[in-house]
């Protein structure tokens, strides 16, 4: 049986049905986040691989645990203060009468994560209520943009052998769609190592040289016996939302954000390491109307991970913040763009 694909580069993960994707970007420095909006619910799970995360809501979603659909998800800026974005998230859907009935009105079911992008620009500033609600304010259908916007806006990658030798990270988006069942990824990339191409296997971003000029490769600089500098734990993180519109259990969902850390791993190196939070959530929206086996889940969860942390970095357009410069990746190599 030959199956019908559509390619990843085409799409987003507004393709999957019943999702809008939002973007709040703060104008006064770079920060901001991302909000994923069900309006009409999505069994939802979570895996954290990081050692240090910032969220809120995540062990509501266990499959033991009672509630089994989310109406949003929120992505943000601003280390632990960040958090205050969903709760923005939860007016906008209050007032949008969407959530959890309880008897006594509707509550917004919305976990959030949050990345570490304080060392850019002036760290008083920090995605707060109103972001969140502002964010939902912007959230459509369309395909959302990708590299300095939303959770992504002030995302750094290759940060181990120091903050002056990173570049700049960013937030992507990438689908793919087989046989009418659809999965997508949106991922704000805020890695301490570096971002690797998976065709090549070379990195895209990341540490740079003493000189600023080119890649260092972080993984051949520690094999071959350069030490790292020591990170602050939490001062990174990649965050992101894995989704499709097939019929998901609690625990297939919970599955799914488990496996799709394989793409992060393709694509970030090192990745979930003791400075990291990385967390990623899943939604299972159920709008395909089918189920489908989780084989072909996983490898096309892992495929879009990877591919959305590709596309942000690709995305990613350079810095000068704090008396530094935090170039992109298209600026050391142009053939990097999207």
């Amino acid at each position: 049986m030959v199956m019908n694909i559509i390619p990843a580069s085409a799409s987003s993960i507004t393709e999957v049905a019943g999702l809008e994707v939002g973007h709040f970007t703060d104008s006064r420095r770079p920060t901001g986040c991302t909000v994923i909006i069900a309006r009409d619910g999505a069994v939802a799970g979570v895996d954290v691989r990081g050692a240090a995360p910032g969220t809120r809501e995540t062990d509501l979603l266990h499959p033991s645990n009672l509630v089994d659909r989310v109406h949003a998800i929120t992505l943000a800026g601003g280390s632990a203060w960040g958090l205050d974005a969903a709760s923005g998230v939860m007016r906008w859907l209050e007032e949008n009468q969407i959530g959890l009935p309880v008897g006594f009105g509707l509550v917004p079911i919305v976990p959030a994560a949050v990345l570490f992008d304080l060392p850019v620009g002036d760290a008083s500033i920090r995605p707060d209520a109103r972001a969140g609600y502002e964010a939902c304010l912007a959230a459509s259908r369309a395909a959302p943009a990708e590299g300095n916007v939303g959770a992504g806006a002030g995302a750094l990658v290759g940060k181990l052998f120091g903050l002056q030798r990173a570049m700049k990270g960013g937030i992507g988006s990438a689908s793919i769609t087989v046989d009418g069942i659809t999965v997508g990824a949106i991922i704000a990339c805020n890695a301490v190592g570096d971002v690797v191409d998976p065709a090549t296997g070379l990195p895209l971003a990341g540490a740079r040289t003493p000189d600023g000029k080119s890649l260092l490769n972080i993984r051949d600089a520690i094999l071959t016996g350069e030490a790292p500098q020591t990170i602050l734990a939490g001062t990174n993180t990649t965050i992101g939302v894995i989704a499709t519109d097939a019929i998901l259990t609690k625990t297939q969902a919970h599955r799914l954000a488990q496996v799709a850390h394989d793409g992060l791993a393709r694509s970030i190196n090192p990745v979930h390491t003791m400075s990291d939070g990385d967390t990623l959530f899943a939604m299972g929206t159920g709008k395909a109307g089918k189920s489908a086996g989780m084989m072909l889940l996983s490898v096309l969860a892992a495929e879009v991970c990877a591919r959305a942390v590709v596309r942000a970095i690709r995305a990613a357009r350079g810095i000068s913040e704090s008396g530094m410069h935090w170039p992109a990746a298209v600026e050391l190599h142009p053939q990097a763009k999207p």
